[in-house]
């Protein structure tokens, strides 16, 4: 089944799968600058290197969608990026899907912005 799948929706399962994998394999504080965090807050703690500060960062409107809180959270995502996005991937091609893709997910993450 894999092989069956448009090229873009494979890349993004290899790398949400991957970064899941290095979520579970690395300490929290490795993926501090690439969560959302609301305009204005801060995340404070500490890592094996000292105290750690992590606000709002521009490239956290994108990277926060290869971050997943649990083996349900990454199934259920990539379940329906495979029974959609491969849809729409071949209806549309890949490029355009791929612009679909990131500009959902920046608009998400800017809405979340906003409501936080």
């Amino acid at each position: 089944m894999p092989n069956k799948l448009p090229p873009f929706t494979r890349a993004m399962l290899i790398a949400n799968v991957a970064v899941f994998l290095l979520q579970i394999s690395l300490p929290e504080e490795t993926f501090l600058a690439f969560m959302l965090w609301p305009l204005g807050e801060y995340m404070q703690g500490w890592s094996s290197s000292g105290p750690v500060s992590v606000g709002f960062l521009p490239w956290q409107v994108l990277s926060y969608g290869f971050l997943h809180g649990s083996f349900m959270h990454i199934f259920f995502n990539l379940f329906a990026l495979v029974m959609f996005g491969s849809a729409i991937e071949e209806v549309w091609g890949r490029r355009r899907f791929a612009l679909y893709y990131f500009t959902c997910l920046a608009g998400a993450g800017l809405v979340q912005l906003l409501v936080a």
